[in-house]
């Protein structure tokens, strides 16, 4: 996958939003509106630049931002440009990150993700949530598996489960398996709706994916927390 371009198209896209109501509550983010969550992407994309260039984790001041729109438009489109330039360089040169594997290659995965998540929080927001790209939101999907709930774990927020779920994007042609042994229940839906799911934009039970097996046992298996 070309997350460098992936990145760019999803920055571009949070950036369009930020010309919509910046007070507008962020439903699965807190007590967020647009404008908090406008400034935690600039700040995180600021952090990357400095994780890749300096190699050390320490964050952005968020205070530092402009509340403005004029001003936060552009501070943002600076953090979005600065981000892509400190990842145009090779994907397997060390960088400092919170998880293996310690690769400018974490980040353009990483950061893809966490702006195509952020951006269709910002959308729905505003009443108009654009589709998600399917191969981009299976990688999401994937991602959940071999870096987020493993993080969680290793850090103690969540046990590893003691049976295990099979997971179907069915518009991507990808499956996973989460736990050990034989499946106790699957699950499939398209690859945003699962992706959404698992970052708990949606619920376990959601409509828009279809269970089979033990859905309970499934649950439990699912309940993580797989995400922070």
């Amino acid at each position: 996958m070309d997350y460098l371009a992936e990145l760019r198209r999803e920055l571009d896209a949070f950036g369009a939003v930020l010309d919509g109501d910046l007070s507008a509550p962020i439903e699965h983010c807190g007590g967020w509106r647009l404008m908090d969550l406008a400034v935690h992407m600039g700040a995180g994309n600021l952090w990357v630049v400095t994780a890749v260039r300096e190699g050390h984790g320490k964050g952005y001041d968020e205070d530092a931002a402009p509340h403005d729109r004029a001003g936060l438009q552009s501070w943002y489109a600076k953090t979005a440009d600065a981000l892509v330039q400190a990842l145009s360089v090779d994907p397997a040169n060390e960088a400092w990150t919170f998880f293996p594997p310690h690769t400018v290659g974490f980040w353009r995965r990483r950061r893809s993700q966490e702006t195509l998540m952020h951006r269709w929080d910002a959308e729905n927001a505003l009443g108009s949530p654009m589709p998600m790209d399917p191969a981009l939101a299976a990688d999401g999907v994937a991602e959940v598996f071999d870096t987020m709930a493993p993080r969680m774990i290793s850090r103690g927020a969540a046990t590893y489960p003691d049976q295990s779920v099979r997971i179907t994007a069915t518009d991507a042609g990808q499956s996973w398996t989460f736990g050990p042994g034989e499946p106790i229940a699957e699950i499939s839906g398209h690859a945003e709706d699962l992706l959404l799911m698992l970052w708990e934009r949606k619920p376990r039970d959601t409509g828009s994916v279809t269970w089979a097996g033990d859905r309970e046992a499934g649950l439990r298996v699912l309940a993580g927390p797989l995400v922070p």
